[in-house]
């Protein structure tokens, strides 16, 4: 049993004498990390709120909840069946989902609701951690705001933050920020734990206590970065960059991350939740990695993306926006990186990935097995939240990646 989760606690409480309160799925804090242990990770991801401060993204009191309409064909989709990469036996749809540990899911075909499921404590109610997801909100509000003309992205970070010029980021563009194509000597490999990641992380948490001389937020961490090779040349994932490009936003903007997101787009397409940001000490969103959104709001954005920006009659992103994301990126500088092996003939732009198959598909990605997904070819989204205990998408894109085209490839059929 990959994931016990998905068992009701009463039926684990049936079969064993263990006590009740052994068999509740595991807490951990916030102060040393074990509330991200593979453990109660299952629990985090849909409480981030009991372990660290956040500022919140309202839909609006006076905002219309805009239904969707239904077209269930759920028993067919899980029937499904496709040969994960790297495998030569087929599993169907249904199998994938507890592969991949997943949470909930919805895909949406036409705009209709054809496939919703949640698994485990979540519900339709449950604001799920986003993850890395999160880039590409804060790609999205850039690359607006690059729209409107109030952002250039060939001018450098230190134009509009003056406080990084002696840093890594100093003589980088905004469209290498936005593109992930800096060099900087920064590592994300999550399994060193001498990963410059892991400074980044505790200078951004809010509940322990920072030594005197030390980071004491991220943007207090990012002048400690340094470069490290030619901008432009080679893509590299790093999500202090997102973080660099939300000081940006906010700075350009006029505004904090979250009242933008609320102003631009939450407050604007009849969400049926708020959302919420994850904040380190001094009050400052992560940009690259903390906002908690419910699934079917997640399933809005996407639908919206699809349409190119439009969403009941109303442009809520601009058209240039979407195009610019699935037909702007230089595939070159991915193909120059590890990622060009991991995933060939992708690219990266405005914060979201490009896939560059026959069906023009881009998304949304983070880490833990969150997703959205947008297939305009075959007008379809799906967005998925997860709890994969491996902090990788190498681990979720051997099934996850074909069982998204093959839903695809059923509803192109259909």
């Amino acid at each position: 049993m990959k994931r016990l989760h998905l068992i009701p606690i009463l039926a684990l409480l049936l079969m064993s004498n263990i006590p009740s309160t052994f068999a509740q799925t595991p807490r951990g804090n916030a102060r040393d990390g074990s509330f991200f242990t593979p453990e109660a990770l299952p629990y985090s991801v849909l409480r981030m709120r009991e372990f660290m401060p956040t500022t919140n993204v309202p839909r609006g009191n006076e905002a219309r909840i805009t239904s969707f309409r239904y077209a269930l064909q759920e028993e067919a989709i899980d029937r499904l069946r496709f040969v994960p990469i790297g495998k030569t036996e087929p599993i169907t749809w249904l199998q994938s989902l507890e592969e991949n540990y997943t949470d909930g899911i919805i895909i949406l075909h036409r705009g209709r609701i054809i496939y919703e499921r949640y698994f485990g404590e979540m519900t339709s109610e449950s604001l799920h951690a986003l993850m890395s997801v999160t880039k590409s909100f804060t790609g999205t509000l850039a690359a607006t705001l690059v729209a409107e003309g109030k952002l250039d992205p060939q001018a450098r970070v230190s134009y509009y933050l003056p406080e990084l010029a002696d840093s890594g980021f100093g003589t980088a563009t905004v469209r290498e920020v936005m593109d992930m194509t800096t060099a900087i000597a920064y590592s994300e490999d999550y399994t060193d734990p001498n990963a410059e990641v892991w400074g980044f992380s505790a200078a951004g948490n809010a509940m322990v206590e920072h030594p005197e001389g030390t980071p004491q937020g991220y943007h207090d961490f990012m002048p400690t970065v340094k470069q490290e090779g030619v901008h432009g040349e080679r893509f590299g994932y790093r999500t202090i960059n997102t973080d660099v490009l939300g000081w940006i936003v906010e700075r350009v903007g006029g505004a904090p991350l979250a009242e933008q997101l609320r102003a631009r787009v939450w407050s604007r397409m009849g969400m049926e939740q708020d959302a919420y940001y994850q904040v380190d000490a001094t009050g400052t969103a992560f940009a690259g990695g903390g906002l908690n959104a419910a699934l079917r709001d997640l399933a809005r954005f996407g639908e919206m993306m699809r349409r190119e920006g439009r969403w009941h009659g109303e442009q809520i992103i601009p058209r240039e926006v979407v195009r610019d994301i699935r037909f702007g990126s230089n595939i070159e500088p991915f193909a120059a990186s590890d990622y060009g092996k991991k995933l060939p003939g992708w690219s990266y732009r405005n914060m979201w990935w490009v896939t560059n198959n026959p069906n023009g598909a881009f998304m949304a990605r983070g880490v833990h097995g969150q997703a959205i997904y947008i297939d305009p070819t075959a007008e379809m989204v799906i967005v998925r939240a997860a709890s994969n205990p491996i902090a990788s998408n190498t681990h979720n894109d051997p099934i996850s990646l074909p069982a998204y085209q093959a839903v695809a490839d059923y509803l192109m059929g259909n």
